[in-house]
């Protein structure tokens, strides 16, 4: 559903744009439509977007926004993201509110995870 002034899609570049979708689609589940060899659009649970090829990849160092997901099971979801070629660059630390860590995708942008457990 399409609702007024809410964020409707996202997009984030991508280096490798197979190696994206096969992370994405293992650890969290989502289903991809490919357009050309330079783009990809996903569906996931609550947000739509896609993935562009670009040599680029976003960071908080570099300025870029960063995209948290939420899990239940935190240290069960680092794992995963490990298992499947991610790389942890912020291990698991608390803060007021719950626990989370940061990763890259095998592009290279930056995502979090948190839990309020």
């Amino acid at each position: 559903m399409n609702i007024h002034k809410s964020i409707n899609y996202i997009e984030f570049a991508a280096s490798n744009i197979e190696s994206s979708k096969a992370f994405f689609e293992k650890v969290f589940d989502w289903s991809f439509e490919d357009y050309g060899p330079e783009y990809t659009a996903f569906t996931t649970l609550g947000m739509n977007g896609g993935f562009f090829y670009s040599d680029k990849s976003s960071k908080t160092s570099n300025g870029g926004a960063l995209v948290v997901f939420f899990s239940e099971k935190l240290d069960q979801t680092e794992q995963e993201i490990v298992n499947a070629g991610g790389k942890i660059v912020k291990p698991i630390f608390s803060f007021p509110g719950g626990r989370r860590f940061h990763f890259e995708e095998p592009s290279g942008n930056e995502f979090a995870v948190w839990s309020d457990s």
